[in-house]
């Protein structure tokens, strides 16, 4: 019955571990001045968390503080 016992805690520590895999990383850029594109990253053999901590979202402004570009991202 030990055994039993000791082999599915061990089953569901294994069920909760962080999975690594591939993930995509999706982003848009627009400018204010116009146009704009669109770039995409694979993450592989990453973990979840470490996809989502390298993509994020920005702005790029000049020296004055304008914003002159946005980049929205996302993660599948």
């Amino acid at each position: 019955m030990k055994k039993i016992t000791l082999l599915a805690i061990a089953a569901l520590a294994i069920s909760f571990a962080s999975c690594k895999k591939d993930y995509t990383c999706t982003c848009t850029t627009t400018y204010t001045i116009g146009g704009g594109g669109t770039s995409t990253t694979v993450h592989k053999g990453v973990t979840k968390g470490q996809a989502k901590a390298s993509c994020v979202n920005s702005e790029s402004k000049d020296d004055d503080g304008t914003t002159y570009a946005t980049r929205t991202c996302a993660l599948s």
